[in-house]
Order: structure tokens, then C-alpha cells, then sequence
């Protein structure tokens, strides 16, 4: 099987020991002659598996006394409601931070449940900064904000109060829990859909404080109320069994590895990288990348990188934070190899996106340069091939050589 390397917006790369251990807890179960997905969620061997999950999250994230750790259903999405179906009452107001589409859904939600004061926005100029200033309600009962924005590529450094002292802090973490530290007693609820840096999707993690609960009057439907799961620990129905046993293999790779400040210093690397080439590039060739089309690029096996790269953005800023801690640096240089052979395909203007091929000699151009073993592109009106194909001999002898080959040597 070819490894297909994704840098499109949407779930994160697993670890390969991580998708071995998932694929045979398919086929059985920690020698238990069943299938994980055929086991009772309450029998002992699922209970205790969901039991070490929650540990080994309670260890790397260093939470404190006095908070609930959840694995609930629906994704980040479901959470937009019903965090203030739990904790906004009738009349109260909430503070949340306008600062891309995920917090905009989220002010959507809360509106039906009380008032909501947007304390900063950054729509106007499309989301491309998070705003120094914030205009807080001084009765908020909580402040929200998204804590990165994998669409607009921001992400809060530092973390604001609230300035009621008597409220607390809420943080969508979905696209960056597990990356950095955080001082998790800055916040009174956390909550975290797996599909970015723990696992598939299917699994949400909550991490709510205690004393925040069990203040609103409306009636809660069971499912929706925290206080249901917190009393079943995450067992009031069928949990997600075999994506809360993706995430605990994912923690586990995480630990043996390091942890996060581990995980945070190889992110840092990576970041330095990639823009280091976004500031070697003609910014204008970055565009290439930021059109919501497919660019496939295949690596050659002799790279000893098998595998190809697909790149699908719906707007520029998706790359900025779609190279997660679970990516390898040889993936992010066969990105960096592949954006710089493209920047020299470009030149002759011939490079298009899609997989239409108009005539025959566009096919027989495409054949010859597929055979040099790196890219499949297509071509349109094209006069000659012989310049390219040089051109791409000069990349592989070059660029992929000098710039990919030490960090896969390595």
C-alpha cells in the first residue's frame, strides 16, 4: 500500500503503531477471542481499557483535583449547545471571542439559551489576527474562546481572564489539545473533538470543572446533561469503544514519546521549518497551494518517503495549522520539496490543476514525466516537454537530494 501523506483540512495522521494496535483490537481484543467492537462496553476489559484512557489524559494534560474528565458523542459541534444548556441560565450572559468560522457556529448556539456578548471580533478582516482587546460583560458567567483556528491559522499564546471573578473560562481545544502545555486550573471546561490529535472522529473529550455545574433551572434532557455522564463515567450508553481505543493508543505514543512539552518542541521545529520556506518562496507562488483544487504529488519509493502528498484547501490559512504534532518531519519536507517543484513548474506556465488531459501529446508528456518517478500533473497546450523534463531532472539531482534526503537520513 502507498501511504497517502494528507495536508488537506481534516483528521490528523495516527502513528502507524497506533493504526496496527486499532486494526488487530478489530480483529481481537487483547486475547480475548472477540472483536473489540463485539465486547459489552461494560464488561471489565472495555471499562477498564476507557478507565486507563482517562488516566493517561489525566497525566499528560497534569489536571488537577476538582474536574470531571468525559468521553462523550456528536463532536465539538454538539458542545456549542450544550455548554450553555449546562451552565448559561434564563437571562445570564455569556462572553465569547469572534475569531473564525468554529467560534462564529459556536456564538450561533448560545444565543438560544441566553444572552451572548461578543467580547472581540477579527471577522471584518476575515479572521487573520486574534484581537489584543476584549470588551467583557462584567456579570459574564463564562468566557469563551476556540483556541486554535485550523481555517484562519491563529491560535491563542496566552490565554485571557474573565473579569467577573466569580466566572470562568471555556476552550474549544479541538485542533490543538495534546500540542503544548496548558495550565488546565485556568479553566473551568475544556472540550476537545479527537479527530485532530488524538484519534478518528466519533469521540469528544470534556474536561469540566466541578463546581461550575448544577447551577441553571431548565429542565436538561438526560443525554444532554453532563451530570448523566459524569455519574456513568462516560458509560450511560454504548460509548465510541473503538475510537476511545484509538485515543488510547494515541496517549500512549504520545508518553513513550516524550509528552507534550516533547511534542511541543518537535511542533516548534516543524513551524520554523515550513515558514523559513514560505519566507524563501515568491509569495505569489503560494497561491498554487491555496486554491481549492488537488494537487498530487507522488515520492518516489527510492526516497525512502513512500507515499503521496495531497493538498485541498478551501482558503490559504488551512496549512498553517494542519501540520499537527502526530505529522512526521519527513512529511513536512516532502510537502516543502514538492511546493518548490512546483514554484519551477509554474514558471513555464503550463502547470494546471485537475486530471483532464486535452490531447495526445499532453498524455505522452505526462507518460515521460511520470517516468522520472515524481509528480503527476496535468498539462495543457503544451509545445515541448524536453524543457520540463530537464527542469525536473534538475529538481530531483537538487532540491529533493540536498534539502529532503538529510531529515529522512535522519
Amino acid at each position: 500500500m502507498t501511504k497517502i501523506y494528507n495536508f488537506s483540512a481534516g483528521p490528523a495522521v495516527l502513528d502507524q503503531s497506533v493504526l496496527v494496535a486499532t486494526a488487530q483490537a478489530a480483529k481481537e481484543f487483547n486475547n480475548h477471542g472477540m472483536s473489540l467492537m463485539e465486547m459489552s462496553h461494560r464488561s471489565a476489559p472495555v471499562m477498564d481499557m476507557v478507565a486507563e484512557t482517562e488516566s493517561l489524559a489525566r497525566d499528560l494534560l497534569n489536571i488537577p483535583d476538582g474536574y470531571q474528565l468525559l468521553f462523550l458523542q456528536g463532536g465539538a459541534s454538539l458542545q456549542f449547545a450544550m455548554i450553555p444548556m449546562n451552565l448559561l441560565g434564563e437571562g445570564q450572559t455569556a462572553d465569547y471571542t469572534d475569531t473564525g468560522a468554529w467560534s462564529s457556529k459556536a456564538i450561533k448556539e448560545v444565543q438560544l439559551f441566553g444572552n451572548v456578548n461578543v467580547a472581540c471580533s477579527s471577522k471584518e478582516s476575515v479572521y487573520n489576527h486574534i484581537p489584543k482587546d476584549l470588551n467583557q460583560s462584567d456579570d459574564a458567567i463564562y468566557l469563551h474562546v476556540t483556541s486554535n483556528n485550523t481555517i484562519y491559522g491563529t491560535q491563542w499564546h496566552a490565554f485571557p481572564k474573565p473579569v467577573n471573578s466569580n466566572g470562568f473560562l471555556a476552550a474549544d481545544m479541538s485542533s490543538d489539545i495534546f500540542s503544548r502545555p496548558i495550565d488546565v486550573s485556568q479553566f473551568g471546561l475544556i472540550y476537545a473533538g479527537a479527530q485532530k490529535n488524538m484519534g478518528p472522529a466519533g469521540v469528544t473529550l470534556v474536561i469540566i470543572r466541578d463546581d461550575i455545574l448544577g447551577k441553571v433551572n431548565r429542565p436538561i434532557p438526560t443525554m444532554m446533561n453532563y451530570q448523566t455522564h459524569i455519574d456513568k463515567r462516560s458509560m450511560f450508553n454504548t460509548p465510541p469503544v473503538m475510537s476511545i481505543y484509538t485515543v488510547n493508543r494515541t496517549l500512549h505514543w504520545l508518553k513513550e514519546n516524550g509528552g507534550i512539552e516533547a511534542m511541543a518542541e518537535k511542533n516548534k521545529r516543524k513551524a520554523e521549518k515550513l515558514y523559513a520556506e514560505i519566507e524563501r518562496m515568491d509569495r505569489r507562488m503560494l497561491n498554487l497551494y491555496y486554491k481549492a483544487k488537488i494537487c498530487r504529488a507522488y515520492i518516489d519509493e527510492n526516497w525512502k518517503a513512500s507515499g503521496f502528498l495531497k493538498l485541498e484547501y478551501r482558503n490559504k490559512h488551512v496549512l498553517n495549522n494542519k501540520v499537527g504534532e502526530t505529522y512526521p518531519l519527513v512529511k513536512l519536507d516532502a510537502l516543502l520539496t514538492a511546493k518548490k517543484v512546483d514554484q519551477l513548474l509554474d514558471q513555464e506556465e503550463k502547470f494546471i490543476y485537475g486530471d483532464g488531459l486535452s490531447d495526445k501529446g499532453s498524455a505522452q508528456c505526462m507518460k515521460d514525466i511520470m517516468s522520472k518517478g515524481i509528480f503527476k500533473v496535468s498539462y495543457r497546450d503544451i509545445k515541448s516537454c524536453d524543457n520540463i523534463i530537464k527542469k525536473m531532472t534538475d529538481v530531483e539531482n537538487k532540491v529533493i537530494e540536498n534539502h529532503c534526503m538529510p531529515m529522512l537520513a535522519r
